[in-house]
């Protein structure tokens, strides 16, 4: 019994009745179709397994190779430049730098230039102070002289100006006033009548000089109006206006022709296109092109359908014959290789390995033991002799004095080993 509920069926697609010559058409593309792809699908197959052989055999180890190769021909090359020659030579340049630039540039300023800012200081506080001693002591009294003096002079110009220019200045204006009153008399009693006089002669003057003025425009105004409006206004309704209207009726006439010629020609291609571009090419597409379209959709259809079984059907038979090409190279060469492995080369490697390569290894190794044996007697000698030599030439010397020699560390002379029953420690002691 099933728990859970069974997922829906799709629905599918009702099929349209097909005709005669789909039927017919169908089976001989599928079989030539599958013909076809089979070889090209193991083929496929074949390149997509010797790219994943080549992938995984090939590229994959170069890959990490040239991951390897890549950081020590291109990083590892600068990184040792910068650690070992751009930092080193940094750091000499910046020596360089604080012992020639630095330190020259503090002790300039620490035994030069601030001894020197400082006596130039003491130097402007001196002719300050002395400069605030001429003031206090010689200026200021000098000030006070000079203006002692000018109020004295001001005090001297203001008496003057109280004393004398006041009432001079009051004569000058009494004077100034007299001859006033004699040219405001003379004004009133003598230039007024001649003024007036004066002006009505001017007047008289104006009203002629106006009168001309007026019979000199209407005499320019008539002739305008009779010499040049009457003419032009005759000109325009009598001779002008016709003759555009003339023009006007000729050119609606050229219009009307030229619209009639172009409604013509058009008409004319218009059926002439018609009958020889448009219907046969709309029987051309609705009697040929639309059945043969149709044809080759049925056509094309049933090849992309052929084509998607035939690649299917070609790629179970691509993993038959793969899986039965495997299983013969592997019954035919790997296995048998590995057979050889196990059976002959191992056996007779480890016979080589106990046979020779172990025995020559012991003696290697019992050679050396000997050799280095004999080297450190050699040096013991040596050493020895020249103890002696030493002792007979300067004789023996107080500090000398024979040391123990420990006795070398042996394994117990019994038979028995030690063992967790025997009583080796304080925790174990009866």
């Amino acid at each position: 019994m099933d728990l859970e509920k069974p997922a829906a069926e799709a629905r599918q697609p009702e099929r349209q009745p097909e005709g005669c010559l789909v039927v017919a058409i169908r089976l001989p593309v599928r079989i030539v179709v599958l013909v076809l792809v089979v070889p090209v699908r193991m083929v496929w197959d074949g390149l997509v397994a010797g790219g994943r052989l080549l992938t995984d055999a090939v590229l994959r180890p170069l890959g990490r190779a040239l991951a390897w190769v890549a950081p020590a021909v291109l990083v590892w090359p600068f990184v040792g430049l910068w650690r070992y020659v751009v930092v080193p030579l940094g750091k000499a340049l910046g020596w360089l730098a604080k012992v020639l630039v630095v330190v020259p540039l503090v002790w300039l300023f620490r035994h030069v230039l601030t001894p020197l800012g400082q006596g130039i200081v003491w130097v402007f506080r001196a002719i300050g102070a002395g400069l605030g001693w001429l003031y206090a002591r010689m200026l200021t009294p000098a000030g006070h002289g000079v203006l002692w003096v000018f109020r004295g002079i001001g005090a001297g110009l203001g008496w003057l100006y109280a004393r004398v220019l006041t009432p001079l200045g009051q004569g000058i204006v009494w004077a100034f006033r007299a001859i006033g009153a004699g040219l405001g008399w003379l004004y009133a009693r003598g230039l007024t009548p001649a003024g007036h006089g004066v002006l009505w002669v001017l007047r008289g003057l104006g009203a002629a000089i106006v009168a001309v003025g007026v019979g000199v425009y209407g005499v320019a105004v008539w002739l305008l109006r009779y010499l040049v409006v009457v003419p032009a206004q005759w000109l325009y309704e009598w001779v002008l206006t016709p003759v555009g209207k003339a023009i006007a009726s000729c050119a609606l006439g050229v219009v009307w022709l030229v619209s009639m010629g172009i409604n013509g020609i058009g008409f004319v291609l218009y059926w002439v296109l018609r009958l020889l571009l448009v219907l046969p090419v709309l029987a051309l597409w609705r009697w040929v092109l639309v059945p043969v379209g149709r044809v080759l959709a049925v056509i094309g259809r049933e090849v992309g359908t052929a084509l998607g079984h035939a690649w299917r059907i070609a790629g179970y038979i691509s993993l038959v014959v793969g899986r039965f090409l495997g299983t013969l190279l592997r019954w035919t060469f790997v296995e048998p290789v590995r057979w050889a492995y196990q059976a002959v080369l191992t056996p007779v490697g480890h016979f080589v390995r106990d046979a020779v390569l172990r025995p020559a290894a012991e003696a290697a190794r019992s050679v050396g033991r000997v050799t280095r044996q004999t080297l450190a007697a050699a040096r013991d000698s040596a050493r020895q002799a020249r103890a002696d030599f030493r002792r007979m030439l300067f004789g023996e010397s107080h500090d000398e004095r024979p040391q123990a020699v420990p006795a070398p560390r042996r394994e117990p002379d019994s038979a028995d080993g030690r063992t967790l029953g025997s009583s080796t420690t304080a925790l174990t002691k009866d």
